[in-house]
């Protein structure tokens, strides 16, 4: 049995490509691991605040200083994080949006990626907090980015590899639905993504 965390980072609903290719994986993982338990976060209907200046004083603030304006500041990060610790496989549907992931997307890891509770400087180098734990990358996109000429402008995965390696999480699959936008493509596309999830 595994605690599998789902993230949706989609503003299509249930047309979303991303969001089909994540219930993909997780019924294969369901599958694997009889009895796992989900949760789903949708990044879309619960909306992660971009830091703002109070985000980022409590963050950074000692203990002793938790007053109210303090926990309702931190209160965004502590539930996101605490989602992360107890997951042991976490899915992330990555719709590609002007060659990158979702602003919704990039606010939750905003939240998450913090000093003193995923990473720490404490030795003079920064270690990542986040052990023992698994990524499944669902990423669609209108075009193809995972060979050819726009290959150099995803900045998607590399991103998302890198910052999960930063935070302690470096076992890390990506698998695609490409090509949604091409004539060609569009029609096999969604089959194609999901009959190459191998968990």
């Amino acid at each position: 049995m595994k605690k599998i965390l789902e993230i949706i980072s989609s503003a299509r609903g249930s047309a979303s490509n991303s969001t089909q290719l994540t219930n993909t994986i997780i019924e294969k993982l369901k599958a694997q691991y009889p009895g796992s338990m989900v949760t789903q976060r949708d990044l879309v209907q619960k909306k992660y605040p971009h830091l703002e200046e109070s985000h980022l004083t409590a963050f950074f603030a000692p203990p002793e200083n938790e007053s109210e304006a303090y926990k309702t500041a931190i209160q965004h990060s502590n539930e996101a994080i605490a989602e992360l610790e107890a997951a042991d496989i976490i899915v992330i549907g990555v719709p590609i949006y002007n060659f990158h992931i979702p602003s919704a997307l990039k606010a939750w890891i905003d939240h998450v990626v913090r000093a003193g509770k995923t990473f720490s400087y404490g030795n003079g180098q920064p270690e990542g907090l986040l052990k023992n734990k698994k990524v499944y990358l669902a990423i669609a996109s209108g075009g193809v980015y995972s060979e050819g000429p726009m290959k150099a402008m995803d900045f998607a995965e590399p991103y998302l590899k890198w910052i999960f390696g930063f935070i302690g999480v470096h076992d890390v699959t990506t698998f695609r639905v490409e090509g949604v936008s091409s004539p060609t493509l569009r029609e096999t596309a969604l089959q194609k993504g999901q009959e190459s999830v191998v968990v």
